[in-house]
C-alpha cells in the first residue's frame, strides 16, 4: 500500500500510475478524506489539551475552597466531545484505509503500457525452441497415457481444476518439490513450512486483498483464506517487525500447495495443468536492503 505521504506529495504521479494499470482512483476524494482525518485529530488534541489545563485549574480552585461545579460540567461536555470525535475518527480512518487499499503500486517507468499481453516486449530468450520430427502431444494426453495424472477422478473428488497425481506422477511431483527445496538450501536459503491458511490482514499485507478476493478460497466463518502462494505467509513472517539492517538479507524457501479460484478465467487455457485451482509450488522470499 502506498504511503499517505507519497499520495499527498505526488498525487499526479499516483493517478498516472493507476491509469497505466487501467485503474481509476478518486485522488481528490482521498485527499479530502485525509484532510478530514487530520482535522479531527487536531480537534481531539486541542480538546485534550483544554481538558488537561482545566484539570489543573480545577485542582487549584478546589484547594482554595472555590466552587468548581461549573468547570466540572464544562469538562464533562469536553469529554463527550472527545468521545464523539474518537468515534468519528475511527470511522474516517477505516474509510480512508479501504480507499488506500485499492490504489495500485506505481509501475516502473520501464514497463511498457498496454491493455493485454500483446503489448509485452520480448527482452531475451533462453535456448532455441526444440523442433521435432513428429507431432508432439499436449501434456494432458501424455500424462494420461502414462498414468501420471487423472483429471477426471480429481474432478470426482473436488470438481474441475483439481488434479489427481497417480503412480509415477505423484512420485515425480514429490521429487521435484524436494529437488527445488534442496537446491535452494545449498544456496543459503532457510526452509520454512508455513500454515496454508492466513488471516485477512496477511493477504492485505501482500496485496492480494481486497482486489483479488474473488480469486481466493475463503473460510467465511473465521474470515480466513487458503493461500494462493506461499509468498503470502512467508512475507508475513516479519509483519509488524522492525528488522535490523545487519541481519539482512534473510532468505526463505518454502513449499506449499496453492489454491486459486481463477474467477473470470473460464475458457482460457483450462485444459490439463494450466489454470488449475490447486497446485504445488516452491517459493523464494528474501528480505533485503532497498538497494
Amino acid at each position: 500500500m502506498l504511503s499517505l505521504q507519497t499520495i499527498r506529495d505526488h498525487p499526479e504521479i499516483v493517478v498516472q500510475g493507476a491509469a497505466n494499470k487501467g485503474e481509476k482512483i478518486d485522488i481528490k476524494g482521498i485527499l479530502a478524506l485525509d484532510g478530514k482525518v487530520r482535522k479531527i485529530i487536531k480537534d481531539v488534541e486541542d480538546l485534550k489539551a483544554k481538558r488537561n489545563r482545566s484539570s489543573e485549574e480545577i485542582s487549584k480552585l478546589k484547594r482554595g475552597g472555590m466552587d468548581v461545579s461549573e468547570l466540572i460540567s464544562e469538562m464533562q461536555n469536553v469529554a463527550n466531545q472527545i468521545k464523539k470525535l474518537d468515534g468519528d475518527l475511527a470511522a474516517k480512518r477505516e474509510e480512508l484505509h479501504e480507499k488506500l487499499m485499492w490504489i495500485p503500486n506505481i509501475p516502473h517507468q520501464s514497463v511498457p503500457l498496454g491493455d493485454d499481453e500483446s503489448a509485452n516486449e520480448h527482452i531475451r530468450s533462453w535456448r532455441e525452441k526444440p523442433k521435432f520430427d513428429f507431432e508432439p502431444l499436449p501434456h494432458l494426453e501424455i500424462t494420461t497415457k502414462l498414468d501420471l495424472l487423472d483429471m477426471e477422478r480429481g474432478a470426482v473428488i473436488s470438481g474441475s481444476g483439481f488434479p489427481l497425481y497417480t503412480g509415477q506422477g505423484a512420485i515425480l511431483e514429490r521429487a521435484l518439490i524436494n529437488f527445488m527445496l534442496d537446491h535452494h538450501l545449498k544456496r543459503g536459503y532457510r526452509e520454512v513450512r508455513t500454515p496454508f491458511i492466513t488471516l485477512r490482514q496477511a493477504a492485505e499485507a501482500t496485496g492480494q486483498l481486497p482486489k483479488l478476493e474473488d480469486d481466493m478460497y475463503s473460510i467465511e466463518q473465521d474470515d480466513l483464506f487458503l493461500i494462493p502462494t506461499a509468498e503470502v505467509p512467508v512475507t508475513n513472517i516479519h509483519r509488524d517487525e522492525i528488522l535490523a539492517e545487519e541481519d539482512l538479507p534473510i532468505p526463505y524457501v518454502a513449499y506449499s500447495p496453492c489454491f486459486r479460484r481463477e474467477a473470470g478465467s473460464y475458457g482460457r487455457e483450462t485444459r490439463g495443468l494450466l489454470r488449475v485451482h490447486q497446485f504445488n509450488k516452491v517459493e523464494l522470499v528474501k528480505f533485503v536492503k532497498p538497494e
